[in-house]
């Protein structure tokens, strides 16, 4: 085997694995920083190793054992032989284990991500924290979903690590008394997973959002009776059921409102409908019930001609109520624009700009350049677009926004 296909193999266990493998080598020793770093020398092992030797059968096995042998060095560096001894011998029985049913290691990331809710925990920084431990998502990316420096969010994430450790933080679920206060941010974390493959919409991203739909399910049958557990899964349901329509048949970029509905998954979308009426037959409505509410509304306006928009904008209403969220209120805006007319809804952005965090946030100048150029403000319309193709990562969206541009120019 190449170096470049042992690369990709094990980037290929990074993404499936990481966050399992983290949480199973966490577990007894409650040093989630410790876990990553012996994971990520047993990655690079790998990387030496697998050329040579081949991919073993089971690589998440080989890599448990391998970071377990890590981490039992490390133990070792840092007590002594009769304090270590009970550690150590747990570990060494823990890969022994790990050997003989290489195919059964245990999947406890769901009790790592409650551990990282822990009231001890910085409220702020419980979500982020289990993006980065379970999911594997970057200092960077996770900055952008939460919009702040990159350098600010990893400094915060080493503080939180280090928490879960000086605090003896025990890695299972909670009572049941003692889940509202966690749930909170297991849900966060797990939408802007969703949120962060959605918009990866050249491929590269549908293993993460196919990740995030099954802890979705995995919270769903747990908290059966929680009403917004199956809010944020009837919303992810909801946009995945759009993923295929997202591309026309060369590759581009299609937006929701020309997308050919016959595209879209009708299962995806029928379950999404029943877990949102149970949802509302459960509780009062949070977030993820109200967001899926307006995907709801969408869906309506779009397959049945039915007039949503009012609803939607009332929906818009209640749900910054509830954040005070300038995402949603950016999306609100983009809304009105259908009732009150473009400039109208520019009003609104004008008003947002005032917010530092939309000078670098890509959907702001996308929807400015939009609503500017129904309003025929050519000029404002051109720099905002120019704006969004800057800040777009995605090859398909700038093209699309260059096309925008484009006509603007075409009069």
């Amino acid at each position: 085997m190449s170096r470049d296909e042992a690369s990709q193999t094990a980037e290929r266990v990074a993404r499936e694995s990481y966050g399992r493998l983290v949480a199973y080598l966490a577990a007894r020793t409650r040093d989630v920083a410790g876990a990553e770093d012996a994971l990520a020398e047993a990655f690079a092992t790998a990387l030496r190793m697998w050329p040579a030797e081949g991919v073993p059968q089971n690589p998440d096995a080989w890599l448990l054992t391998v970071a377990r042998r890590r981490q039992t060095d490390a133990v070792r560096r840092r007590h002594t032989r009769t304090a270590g001894e009970a550690h150590l011998q747990l570990m060494a029985d823990e890969i022994e284990d790990a050997a003989q049913s290489p195919d059964d290691i245990p999947d406890r990331r769901l009790a790592l991500m409650f551990a990282c809710a822990h009231p001890a925990i910085e409220r702020g920084m419980r979500a982020p924290l289990i993006l980065q431990t379970i999911l594997g998502l970057t200092a960077q990316d996770i900055a952008s979903a939460f919009l702040i420096s990159p350098a600010t969010m990893g400094q915060r994430l080493v503080r939180a690590k280090g928490r879960i450790k000086d605090a003896g933080i025990p890695f299972n679920i909670p009572d049941r008394e003692a889940l509202p206060e966690r749930l909170d941010a297991v849900l966060e974390a797990i939408y802007a997973a969703y949120a962060k493959g959605w918009g990866e919409i050249d491929g590269a991203g549908a293993p993460l959002a196919d990740e995030a739909i099954w802890l979705g399910r995995l919270v769903v049958s747990l908290l059966p009776a929680e009403p917004e557990a199956k809010g944020m899964l009837a919303l992810m349901l909801y946009a995945e059921a759009r993923r295929a329509a997202r591309r026309d048949p060369n590759g581009a970029y299609v937006p929701l409102d020309q997308q050919n509905t016959a595209h879209w998954d009708d299962w995806q979308i029928d379950m999404a409908e029943t877990l949102l009426r149970e949802a509302n037959a459960g509780g009062p409505s949070g977030r993820y019930q109200i967001e899926a509410a307006i995907q709801s509304a969408h869906v309506a306006r779009r397959r049945d001609n039915a007039p949503t928009w009012p609803a939607i904008v009332a929906l818009y209403d209640h749900l910054y109520g509830l954040t005070q969220s300038p995402v949603v209120a950016l999306n609100r805006a983009a809304a009105y624009a259908e009732l009150e007319g473009p400039d109208a809804a520019l009003a609104l952005l004008d008003a947002l700009a005032a917010d530092k965090r939309m000078a670098d946030y890509q959907p702001y100048w996308a929807a400015r350049g939009h609503l500017a150029a129904k309003a025929g403000r050519k000029d404002d319309a051109h720099e905002a677009l120019m704006l969004a193709i800057g800040l777009s990562s995605d090859d398909a969206v700038r093209q699309y926004l260059h096309k925008r541009l484009e006509a603007l120019r075409d009069g």
